[in-house]
């Protein structure tokens, strides 16, 4: 039998620590979740590795490196009503359900939806409600948020999202450029988001956030 167990702690010392991820509550979420159980069965055994884990057609879990950074900048907090988008079989509602004090978790793939709802129903996670939706759409009927997380890559992040996000929130995203990707760490003052750089990362784009091809005259 592989033991998760050890494999998640030697996941969070050699991926995520050494990568200046310091908050307490992200480093107790990510050993207490086991990523293994939201993972597809073919790929447990994959489920601690250092890349980002296939689910569908331009869909993954993000590597934990990644993830873990993520959440390092947007540092959820009890308190806060999370908006995750793309959250696959649930493994990054269950760790923020952790460190918030409610996640949105929003997945357009139906069978995904499903099978993340009754993942974290097993595992007792109850401040998790999963939405099937259209990522791009978010849930506007649950906001506004105090962050949101963008599991996977973007073009360009529609106004409809940034509309759900709540005065002084933050929101994450991975931004598709050539050559690869840079996550982003927006900020919400007065109505508006500002973005600034975080680190670099690669992920496929999500669906419904690709760049809307340019007129040609």
């Amino acid at each position: 039998m592989p033991d998760f167990d050890a494999r998640r702690v030697i996941m969070v010392d050699t991926q995520v620590r050494p990568s200046d991820v310091t908050r307490l509550p992200i480093i107790e979420a990510m050993l207490a979740v086991p990523r293994e159980e939201y993972v597809p069965a073919a790929l447990r055994e994959a489920a601690y590795l250092g890349e980002n884990l296939p689910l569908a057609e331009g869909r993954t879990v993000l590597e934990p490196r990644t993830f873990a950074k993520m959440l390092e900048a947007i540092d959820p907090a009890p308190g806060d009503l999370v908006l995750d988008l793309g959250c696959g079989l649930g493994y990054s509602a269950a760790v923020m359900a952790r460190m918030a004090d409610a996640v949105v978790a929003v997945e357009e793939d139906a069978a995904m939806a499903r099978e993340a709802q009754a993942t974290l129903a097993e595992h007792g996670v109850d401040n998790v409600a999963v939405e099937h939706a259209a990522l791009a759409e978010g849930a506007p009927r649950h906001g506004p948020y105090d962050a949101i997380v963008v599991e996977g890559a973007v073009e360009e992040i529609p106004a409809a999202l940034t509309d759900q996000l709540a005065e002084e929130g933050r929101i994450v995203a991975l931004f598709a450029v050539p050559g690869g990707g840079e996550v982003r760490l927006g900020h919400k003052v007065e109505g508006a988001v500002s973005w600034r750089f975080l680190f670099n990362a690669g992920a496929p784009v999500l669906p419904g956030f690709a760049r809307a091809p340019a007129f040609e005259f």
